[in-house]
């Protein structure tokens, strides 16, 4: 059996709903067993999240981070999630994918320098049908998806 990639989604719970529309959008690169999707939604009771989260992100291949104002305010995500995807980036064991949810300043985070989805780093909420939006999203992740596969 092919090796599927390990996916990591970094967002603020106040992004909840555009997160679990783009992990929908997942659902093609899922169903033909490329990767496997994570998020923190998916600990049990009883785990302690801080490790679980950490453990995930040490182990993923790919590292989702979705941007908005929320995300970029966010301590837990800034102290812990942003600098251990950004130095796991720097040493080439994991990718990084700056999504671009909501419209923010961001210019000067750590990530500015990444290519971000959707194309020209358009906020997906700016479309006029965010359909089109997180296709162009799933599109670009696949294509990353079989690059990394193909290596």
């Amino acid at each position: 059996m092919a090796r599927k990639l390990k996916v990591f989604l970094s967002y603020s719970h106040e992004d909840e709903n555009m997160k679990n529309i783009l992990d929908k959008n997942l659902v093609m690169l899922k169903r033909s067993d490329k990767i496997d999707v994570w998020q923190d939604r998916a600990i049990k009771a009883g785990e302690v999240w801080d490790e679980q989260i950490r453990r995930e992100l040490e182990a993923a291949d790919i590292i989702l981070l979705l941007i908005s104002v929320d995300f970029n305010n966010s301590q837990y995500i800034w102290n812990k999630e942003l600098k251990t995807a950004m130095e796991r980036h720097e040493r080439g064991e994991a990718r990084v994918i700056p999504i671009i949810l909501r419209t923010c300043e961001w210019s000067e985070m750590p990530y500015a320098k990444l290519q971000a989805l959707p194309t020209n780093a358009k906020p997906i909420s700016s479309f006029t049908d965010t359909d089109v939006a997180y296709t162009e999203v799933a599109k670009g992740i696949r294509m990353l998806v079989d690059h990394m596969l193909s290596t």
